[in-house]
């Protein structure tokens, strides 16, 4: 009997991690929702992009989101997505973090992930698919977190500019001209993105940068073309950056995928 593919069928059932496989095609939107469990989002191919109050994150195929228990978030496919979902009961998920967050997945996680689809959703005691439960537990107190978070402003102005560099992330934005558009002057612009994102202008327009990156490479697109459009002097320019924040070159970070 296949498996079932409406959330709420996870929500109430007695085992502490139910595993749901589903497919999405490319640029579906799920609505804002939440859950009564923790979610892990993992996809095998294709890219995420995830919302809430707090920001944005994106989840390339070799991470994962955890999304803790009653927060409201909206999902957007960037290309056809495999997803598979770990639903973790409240009870079960006392001692993961309390925020969402990308996490890196390791081989054993992710063989972890898939062996659990393959198991009864209401597994016995002492069964494998209590035993794969129990492990993922584990390896999910432990994993580091990825810096593919995009925090979102409050303030009217600067999320308008936020928006305008989501939109349009390649664009040739310093931020002279987004201040001048925001009605500000530049020093209150950085002022205002320091104190709204904890993060600096220049820093959060090259994290919406990789964001878009790890979409269109996860699309194939060539890494030349995704460094032209992105705004980036030279593919070598583009590598630096991508290497930087993600410990290793485009070519091998999707390779490992």
């Amino acid at each position: 009997m296949p498996r079932s593919t409406n959330a709420e069928d996870y929500q109430r059932i007695a085992t502490p991690v139910a595993a749901m496989p589903k497919d999405f095609p490319a640029g579906q939107h799920i609505p804002p929702h939440r859950h009564e469990r923790g979610q892990l989002l993992y996809a095998t191919r294709g890219v995420m992009r995830i919302g809430t109050t707090q920001g944005t994150w994106v989840v390339p195929p070799q991470c994962a989101l955890w999304i803790p228990p009653q927060t409201e978030h909206e999902i957007h496919m960037s290309g056809a997505v495999a997803m598979r979902t770990l639903y973790i009961a409240p009870r079960a998920a006392r001692h993961l973090p309390r925020d969402c967050q990308v996490i890196d997945v390791s081989p054993l996680l992710r063989a972890l992930i898939l062996a659990a689809m393959g198991e009864p959703v209401e597994y016995p005691r002492g069964s494998r698919g209590e035993a794969i439960a129990k492990l993922l537990l584990h390896e999910l107190r432990a994993v580091p977190a990825l810096p593919l978070h995009l925090p979102m402003p409050q303030e009217p102005r600067l999320l308008t500019v936020c928006r305008r560099l989501l939109n349009n992330p390649g664009g040739n934005t310093d931020i002279e001209s987004c201040a001048a558009e925001a009605g500000l002057s530049s020093r209150s612009l950085a002022r205002l993105f320091q104190r709204e994102t904890g993060m600096g202008f220049t820093a959060w327009r090259q994290q919406a940068r990789l964001a878009e990156a790890l979409a269109q490479l996860s699309s194939g697109k060539p890494v030349a073309l995704v460094a032209a459009d992105l705004g980036y002097a030279s593919p070598a320019a583009f590598t630096a950056m991508f290497r930087k924040c993600l410990g290793t070159t485009p070519g091998k970070y999707f390779k490992r995928a």
